[in-house]
């Protein structure tokens, strides 16, 4: 099969690999149907995610079909069209019983797949603990409307759960590509009084306007004036950090108002500071991290529902034949890319 690999020192390239096998009971193998790149894939590349592993497969961003699973799998199984968890995780251990996945102790928890063993940008990717890995896509849920749940979706989810948002609360997010767009969505979940999106191209700006109505938009020039002039308390309640800059984590605690919850789920190129003399008196309260995405099996319930499309972020489409362009367009950010769907089976 044909697989989008990492050969360190920024070098990808698309290679015959074989299909994989199943190698425990608890795995599956998914016949991948739709995939896409995520920005994860660019820090990789770059190497800002030293426990990437060379050689691998990159990508975890997916959805498919299951067609083999192990002896021990009982959630899944052979025909089912499902949703791939960018994390795998056991279910069982300290960690995951408290929900907290991301620290899973099994030697593949966490993020493993397209980072530390192969991932979706294949035809085909073998899924560990795939009773956990893996969430049926409701009938009637497109593989596009169902593609970025396992990923940024589980991501804007659980940031939205863990910032604790009230409805009288103002939440800013910051970056609105698509971890914070998808972020959004969730946030409008919680009925919070009014939201802000600040993010600098405005063709994402533009996209939040027409799809999402009512939430404020603004670049990042003035930004702590305009959030002090559409909030009560001296800033935002709730910030969500989503830019992954050096000016965004900057701007995420200077415009957040004192005891606010700051929630930091970008990923950055390099290690960024607090100035914590300037910022003492705030009494801030940082949550930060990867993506506990145990809540996808909701996140798909409320796709059919309607009440989240993530489907206007695919803005272009590819063959896996033509992943390099693809790749090249995305870490451009050129033609006014959000997503790129890529089809795997061409």
């Amino acid at each position: 099969m044909r697989a989008y690999t990492y050969f360190g020192n920024g070098r990808l390239q698309l290679v015959d690999k074989p299909v994989p096998a199943l190698r425990d009971g608890k795995d599956a193998i998914v016949r991948v149907t739709l995939a896409s790149i995520c920005t994860s894939d660019l820090h990789i590349k770059h190497g800002s995610v030293p426990r990437a592993v060379p050689g691998t497969t990159i990508g975890h961003e997916m959805v498919g079909v299951v067609e083999a699973v192990g002896d021990g799998v009982k959630n899944v199984q052979p025909g089912d069209r499902v949703a791939v968890n960018v994390e795998t995780f056991c279910g069982e251990c300290f960690f995951c019983e408290h929900g907290w996945v991301n620290n899973c102790l099994d030697p593949d928890g966490g993020w493993a797949l397209g980072c530390r063993i192969d991932g979706g940008l294949a035809e085909y990717v073998r899924v560990p603990h795939a009773d956990t890995g893996l969430s049926r896509i409701p009938d009637g849920v497109s593989d596009e409307q169902a593609l970025f749940t396992g990923d940024i979706l589980a991501t804007g989810y659980w940031a939205a759960k863990i910032s604790e948002i009230g409805p009288e609360d103002t939440v800013l997010i910051i970056g609105g590509g698509p971890t914070g767009i998808c972020t959004l969505a969730c946030v409008l979940l919680k009925n919070p009084g009014r939201v802000i999106l600040c993010d600098r191209h405005p063709e994402r700006l533009e996209l939040v306007n027409r799809h999402y109505p009512g939430v404020l938009t603004t670049g990042p020039d003035g930004l702590e004036d305009f959030v002090l002039a559409h909030s009560a308390h001296g800033g935002a309640d709730r910030v969500i950090e989503c830019g992954g800059s050096d000016e965004s984590f900057q701007l995420a605690w200077q415009c957040a108002r004192p005891n606010a919850v700051v929630t930091v789920v970008a990923l950055y190129d390099r290690a960024q500071t607090l100035p914590l003399p300037e910022m003492y008196g705030k009494n801030l309260i940082f949550k930060t991290g990867g993506v506990d995405g145990c809540d996808c099996g909701e996140i798909l319930r409320l796709i059919a529902a309607g009440k989240i499309d993530t489907t206007p972020l695919i803005t272009h489409r590819c063959a896996l034949s033509g992943i390099e362009d693809a790749f090249e367009l995305f870490e451009q950010r050129r033609d006014g890319v959000i997503k790129v769907a890529v089809d795997t089976a061409r």
